[in-house]
């Protein structure tokens, strides 16, 4: 599909990668884009249609997709990172918020959203996944295990809707410098790349699209050496309770 034209909904779109992922399709020509936000008075963008959407209420939900029936283009990018081991105190309470908002609540968008689209001519989904949808970090293993859970939905609606003409688009990148990220330190991915390799993709008619050196580093090895991908993390997390340990 073209952007130019479109009428999409980005979810999580008052800050960080949504506000870009808006201001990337208003400037590909898109003819309407609602943003969506619990708050939405944060969504300050005179050119941006404000909704109140919370991905986990099922009634804003279904209140989303009746008011936006118009919509053409929905990018899941709500989410949310707690940065859990696996094994740490509270990680089952991570666990779960991480899968209510990560893997229900696009799920929840997507279910709601398809006879829209349907009705709309087909369209797009964009799913914002991560790496870590092909691999576990230890340092953020609950939230690993709620991208590779959220990659399951969105390879399940794909089968699903390739019947209607819908794209659905699974959208991978290492760490995104935006407040989510902002307590590691390493080499991030801009926002802005992250939104304009998306919708290169969305017009290309891809399924999947790693974004970044850290994404494309992953993406070849997960599938050349995988083994040593795992004995990587192991190194990782012995390395660093060992500096705990001194």
């Amino acid at each position: 599909m073209k952007i130019a034209g479109s009428i999409a909904l980005v979810t999580g779109a008052n800050r960080g990668l949504g506000r870009a992922y808006v201001e990337a399709l208003l400037a590909a020509g898109a003819a309407k884009v609602y943003g969506g936000a619990r708050d939405p008075a944060s969504i300050t963008d005179p050119r941006v249609t404000p909704i109140r959407l919370d991905v986990i209420d099922p009634a804003q939900v279904a209140a989303a997709a009746a008011g936006c029936a118009d919509v053409t283009l929905l990018i899941n990018n709500a989410g949310i990172m707690l940065a859990t081991p696996m094994l740490a105190d509270g990680s089952d309470e991570a666990m779960r918020r991480e899968m209510e908002v990560n893997v229900f609540g696009t799920l929840s968008m997507i279910r709601a959203f398809a006879p829209v689209l349907a009705a709309n001519g087909g369209g797009a989904i964009v799913n914002m996944l991560s790496v870590v949808s092909w691999f576990t970090s230890p340092f953020n293993a609950t939230y690993g295990a709620s991208k590779r859970a959220e990659l399951a939905v969105t390879d399940g609606a794909r089968i699903q809707l390739e019947a209607q003409g819908t794209q659905v688009i699974g959208v991978y990148a290492g760490y995104i410098d935006t407040d989510m990220a902002a307590h590691v330190d390493v080499d991030k991915v801009s926002p802005h790349e992250v939104a304009e390799a998306t919708l290169k993709g969305v017009e290309a008619g891809l399924d999947h699209v790693p974004v970044g050196a850290r994404a494309a580093e992953i993406w070849n090895a997960q599938r050349t050496a995988p083994a040593e991908l795992e004995a990587a993390m192991q190194r990782a997390w012995d390395a660093s309770k060992r500096a705990v340990d001194q």
